[in-house]
């Protein structure tokens, strides 16, 4: 298993598709701090005891003790799901929704061979800020897309609680002083999240998607978004855990990203690159949010942004060879995408794990002639591999391993002239 950022998804085609023209959605205000204390959940662990862990299961185990009216006591315990006892203190809490062997406290948890610091600005669900000699609590989610408040568990005092609408640049945080708290992340943690597969029909603009990636109807949606002349798009544009959908626009290079998987006004509106360039969308600084990138055929060059903004690359650097098209995906599972490239003359496949030049980490050749790529975490390992669609039988080839021609399994989907998309459209 990977500790995948997951939740990018560029829609590797060249084949047109249409003019998202609605007005871009206006933010929502962020809500004062909230807090919950009575929420009863129960749960099943998947995860071993200090083994990899998805994400969603680190949430699931700490709303275990959420509701259950535990009193903070350093001296007690209190055990899982499962039975294991654990430390009713904010870093036994911690270590409780980590699965870990023993209970740390914080000094052990900022000391551990198994956490590393990252910037606040990449905390996921999960992560936490730690306070080394004092304090710890667990990072659940973003509450805006500008990541300036979030929500958090934390157990520093009875009872267990769930905290909304938190400023990231508030005084203190949790009664403690904002810089004593470093961002942390536990390095057994994934994100789990598999994704679906679907399609976008330039013929009447719908979008047609599925949770799972195998046949079956369209129970993650059908619904109208673009219009003639642009590629579709998919990724999560605001880091909350779920893709939404997109357009590219070849004829002014704007792309137009709804953060819903669902028909509605854009969330946001980028004029990024050149007429002839093509889009590829990836976490390119593992934040969690996938932004806006183009490939130029012309000269072989990225251009990559970290934010879903106008203006100048972030980055730039030559990858690829002529009338190959650019992949995006976390191909070894540390929570930032790397690049890749698909040569449909010789049907193989280059992937880096790194967003700038160098060599190969993967190549290996996959698909027949007329075969579409397809980036996605199809079984939910941590680690994106590229699949193929064929236009003219509307099969998927799902291979869950960047390696040789050989498919883990098909199955039909899609219809004539449609353009195949993954995404996690369901954050499960």
């Amino acid at each position: 298993m990977s500790m995948k950022r997951s939740f990018v998804r560029a829609a590797a085609t060249l084949a047109v598709a249409g003019l998202a023209g609605t007005a871009a959605a206006t933010p929502a205000q962020a809500a004062a701090p909230a807090m919950t204390t009575t929420l009863a959940a129960a749960t099943v662990s998947s995860s071993t005891a200090g083994g990899y862990i998805t994400r969603s299961e680190i949430i699931e185990r700490a709303k275990y003790w959420l509701g259950k009216n535990l009193t903070y006591n350093q001296g007690g315990s209190y055990p899982d799901s499962d039975g294991k006892y654990y430390r009713t203190d904010c870093s036994g809490y911690v270590s409780m929704a980590w699965h870990l062997t023993t209970s740390l406290n914080t000094v052990g948890i900022g000391d551990s061979a198994d956490t590393y610091e990252i910037s606040r600005s990449q905390l996921k669900a999960g992560d936490v800020l730690n306070s080394y000699y004092d304090h710890v609590i667990l990072f659940d989610k973003w509450d805006d897309a500008a990541h300036t408040t979030f929500s958090y568990y934390s157990f520093g005092s009875t009872p267990v609680k769930h905290i909304t609408g938190m400023s990231i640049n508030a005084s203190t945080i949790d009664g403690h002083p904002n810089g004593d708290y470093k961002a942390l992340r536990y390095k057994k943690a994934i994100d789990g999240g598999t994704d679906g597969i679907g399609m976008w029909d330039p013929s009447n603009h719908y979008f047609h998607l599925r949770n799972a990636a195998n046949a079956g109807g369209n129970d993650a949606g059908d619904f109208v978004f673009g219009a003639t002349g642009m590629v579709p798009l998919s990724g999560d544009w605001d880091g909350i855990g779920t893709d939404g959908v997109g357009m590219y626009d070849p004829s002014n290079h704007m792309f137009y990203l709804r953060n819903s998987a669902n028909a509605g006004g854009n969330s946001y509106e980028v004029n990024f690159g050149s007429i002839g360039d093509i889009p590829v969308m990836g976490d390119w600084d593992g934040n969690g949010t996938v932004t806006v990138g183009v490939w130029r055929p012309s000269n072989h060059t990225f251009y990559l942004k970290n934010s879903n903004t106008s203006g100048v690359a972030d980055k730039s650097f030559v990858y690829g060879d002529d009338g190959m098209i650019p992949l995006a995906g976390d191909w070894d599972g540390v929570g930032a995408d790397g690049i890749g490239m698909y040569d449909p003359a010789t049907r193989m496949v280059y992937l880096r794990n790194a967003t700038n030049a160098g060599g190969n980490d993967f190549e290996f050749q996959y698909g027949t002639v007329g075969h579409k790529p397809v980036v996605g975490d199809f079984d939910g390992d941590g680690k994106d591999t590229v699949a193929v669609w064929m236009p003219s039988t509307h099969v998927f080839s799902i291979n869950n391993q960047n390696t040789n021609n050989v498919a883990d399994y098909e199955f039909n989907f899609g219809g004539d002239g449609m353009i195949p998309v993954a995404g996690d459209w369901d954050g499960k």
